[in-house]
């Protein structure tokens, strides 16, 4: 084999890499842009309601917005939470829920996705009311 064929294409190898460098940035920038609308529009009005619903009913929850997410925190346990975050790991970035609770000494810890597969302009208030429901079930059996 030649120089000049493994420089050829290893410069075309380099083009590639950059190519799909340049567009994962670019989809994570428009996935970010799409969470931060879904956080405005959907998720922190939703988990607002969820909140005040919580504490007609007797459980006390605080709705924060740290940068670039949202948690819904129990009064109770400062460390027991139910959060949203975006994941841009993957292929496709994807808006997850981090639920942490704890009782006693032991630490749950759990993130799934709010929707499989969905992206966050894809999300709608209703996937976020399911996942809160499903997310709240440990801290509502007491």
């Amino acid at each position: 084999m030649e120089v000049s064929e493994v420089r050829r294409q290893l410069k075309h190898a380099m083009e590639r890499a950059r190519a799909r460098a340049q567009q994962r940035r670019q989809h994570a920038a428009e996935a970010e842009r799409a969470y931060a609308a879904f956080l405005e529009d959907i998720a922190t009005p939703t988990t607002r309601m969820m909140a005040n619903s919580l504490k007609a009913e007797g459980y006390l929850f605080t709705v924060s917005t740290p940068s670039g997410g949202l948690r819904l925190a129990s009064d109770r346990g400062r460390d027991d939470y139910v959060e949203f975050a975006l994941d841009t790991s993957g292929d496709r970035s994807v808006v997850v829920g981090r639920i942490r609770q704890t009782r006693g000494s032991r630490t749950i810890e759990e993130e799934r996705p709010i929707k499989a597969g969905a992206a966050p302009q894809d999300l709608s208030d209703a996937d976020v009311l399911a996942f809160l429901m499903s997310a709240l079930e440990p801290w509502l059996e007491r």
